[in-house]
């Protein structure tokens, strides 16, 4: 286990220098740390899905440091939301420089330089040779929740299909496509009428549950689709689902929407997911890494579907300048080699695990593009999916220094931050190999 001590006279700038992790300072969570959770406990709201007691204090790159000054070496990114790094200096720069000329006017009343040129940038990265507009919004639930209403009121049409496994968002309509995990629609029915689901890469099976027993497709506004099951556990589909699902919408006049808030911006090794397949959205959505860490979301249609009748759609902060600007520098790296190394790191990522699975019977299925990758977690004696077991991987692995994140039944996600290296990944399978062989000998 690797545990290197710097000490102080090698840190020239606290603010932009940290070390490398893992480091252990004291076993997490420590006495600063657990009298934070203690305070949080008592004043924010219990909802929060929060998977490990980390009271992060400061970060960079790929390495966060808590309050008790222990380092981790971080393979969650923000849940995907940092994918330049924790506190990238471009994207840093990009922020105060944009908070000190202009903060928020609301793009809701006024044009921006910055959100004129990221709906430019965005419009010309989506894939397929279409006149595109960009809607703005707060987040990736938002973006879901636009794209809904921008189907129903393009189509004329009420039914909305989405898949088994998928998870699209919190807010109500988004809610209501996601199949993910019972806890999340528990107690907030009834949820939004005439949604249907399908199990996810089969066609054939999209025609029978949905087809044939609850809409007919000339009643389907829209499909929604994640190329990627990302909290499903970072499930791919068959390689055919993609393009034989957009012929089947080409075929009955059905909107296309991919829900890229996950698997956009860089983290497959292609700007979209839906690259690596050849096809074309005709609504596509992006968030979480879109604007570095920053809150910001985006639905990129035709001008077709953008200009639907009496289209109304948009917030206060949806536009937001700073977050904008953030956006832009995001996807200067992202061009500028960040992609290219999300398929090299992701290549050797998916390789080590891999090779893990070989070795250890309790992993299976290791999986994923880019660096959004995962394996499942299962009994030894069933070969069935252990989610109890996963859990105590996933525990064991943040006490060593190690953040990774559950992801679907018994699976680990594995999505670190786009400018991770090649040594980083290396300490962290490392970490994770020693963990697996000391909670599941």
């Amino acid at each position: 286990m690797l545990r290197i001590r710097e000490t102080k006279k090698h840190e020239p700038d606290r603010a932009s220098w940290i070390g490398p992790a893992p480091w252990i300072e004291t076993p997490p969570p420590g006495i600063l740390a657990q009298a934070a959770i203690e305070r949080g406990r008592r004043l924010t709201s219990p909802s929060y899905a929060r998977v490990f007691p980390l009271v992060a204090s400061r970060a960079r790159g790929s390495v966060i440091e808590d309050v008790d000054g222990n380092r981790f070496l971080d393979f969650a990114a923000g849940v995907s939301g940092c994918v330049t790094g924790h506190t990238t200096p471009k994207v840093v720069a990009a922020i105060r420089d944009q908070a000190a000329t202009l903060i928020h006017p609301s793009g809701c009343d006024c044009y921006t330089e910055p959100m004129i040129d990221l709906a430019e940038q965005l419009a010309g990265l989506a894939p397929g040779r279409v006149n595109r507009r960009v809607l703005f919004t707060n987040s990736g639930a938002e973006a879901v929740e636009a794209a809904f209403k921008l189907s129903r009121q393009h189509t004329g049409r009420q039914w909305v299909v989405a898949f088994e496994g998928s998870f699209h968002g919190r807010t109500m309509g988004a809610l209501s496509l996601s199949r993910s995990q019972v806890r999340e629609t528990r107690g907030f029915g009834p949820l939004v009428p005439m949604v249907a689901h399908a199990p996810y890469g089969d066609i054939e099976g999209l025609d029978k549950q949905v087809f044939q027993q609850q809409a007919a497709p000339d009643e389907v506004a829209a499909i929604f689709v994640e190329p990627i099951l990302a909290m499903g556990g970072s499930v791919l589909p068959p390689k055919n689902f993609l393009p034989r699902l957009r012929a089947l919408c080409d075929r009955h006049g059905i909107l296309l929407v991919c829900d890229e808030i996950q698997s956009g911006m860089g983290r497959t090794g292609k700007m979209f997911a839906c690259q690596h397949y050849g096809v074309v959205p005709d609504l596509l959505l992006c968030a979480r890494g879109l604007a570095g860490g920053m809150p910001l979301g985006a639905v990129i249609a035709s001008q077709q579907v953008m200009e639907s009748p009496s289209a109304d759609s948009g917030g206060t902060f949806c536009s937001n300048s700073v977050s904008s600007a953030a956006a832009l520098a995001t996807l200067e790296l992202l061009e500028g080699g960040l992609t290219a190394n999300a398929a090299r790191m992701g290549e050797m990522l998916l390789d080590r695990l891999t090779q893990l699975a070989d070795k250890h019977r309790c992993l299976a299925s290791p999986r994923g593009l880019g660096l959004m990758t995962a394996v499942d977690v299962v009994s030894r004696k069933t070969g069935k999916g252990d989610p109890r077991l996963r859990d105590r991987i996933t525990d064991e692995a943040f006490r060593h220094g190690l953040i990774v994140l559950p992801g679907g039944p018994a699976g680990i996600r594995f999505c670190p931050a786009l400018s991770i290296n090649a040594t980083q990944i290396d300490v962290g399978l490392n970490v994770f190999a020693e963990v697996v062989a000391t909670v599941a000998p």
